[in-house]
């Protein structure tokens, strides 16, 4: 047995809960990877809302959507995954089953645009109002330069101290290795 590397990882736990016509969110978009996956996996009827606050995320999102035939499937949103709750439609609400974040700033982007924790937990509070029992929040923390670390000691608290009956909470991460390697922290509701 080979143990799961990070992002594969993330990707494990979001194919057990996202099915063909399921409801998922990127809340944060990146260079548009994620959301590739999550346009695949939730198929022809199922649909992604994608976030990201920089114009450069939503250029790259696009692009490789495009390129593979599947911008019909997403929705994205150049504004901050703290708005989640007023963009994902009210009749899709109860409905999400899976939603990831990668924490931290655009790979290959200006680092000095970074999440913060206030919008994150904030868009993690919309997120379990709108889940689906058994839909799955997966944040990717990377805290390996000085913001994101400030942004982990802000997440972790909070989501470790969310009700028990309402949510479970698991951290994954490798213990060993050096330079501050990204963690996952996954939300599901129950």
């Amino acid at each position: 047995m080979k143990l799961e590397g990070i992002l594969p990882f993330a990707r494990t736990l979001l194919q057990k809960a996202v099915k063909p016509g399921d409801i998922v969110v990127d809340a944060t978009l990146g260079n548009g990877h994620d959301t590739l996956f999550l346009a695949k996996l939730v198929g022809q009827h199922g649909h992604v809302f994608g976030y990201d606050i920089q114009a450069e995320a939503i250029t790259s999102t696009e692009k490789k959507l495009l390129e593979q035939d599947l911008a019909e499937r997403v929705t994205l949103f150049h504004k901050g995954h703290e708005e989640i709750l007023s963009s994902v439609p009210a009749s899709m609400h109860g409905k999400v089953t899976g939603a990831i974040f990668n924490l931290g700033y655009l790979p290959g982007g200006d680092k000095s645009i970074v999440t913060q924790a206030n919008t994150t937990i904030a868009a993690i509070e919309q997120l379990i109002e709108i889940l689906a029992p058994e839909g799955i929040i997966v944040l990717v923390i990377y805290h390996g330069h000085e913001e994101g670390a400030v942004e982990r000691d802000k997440v972790v608290p909070f989501v470790q101290q969310l009700d028990q009956k309402r949510v479970h909470v698991l951290q994954y991460q490798f213990i060993n290795q050096e330079n501050n390697p990204p963690f996952i922290v996954a939300i599901e509701k129950r």
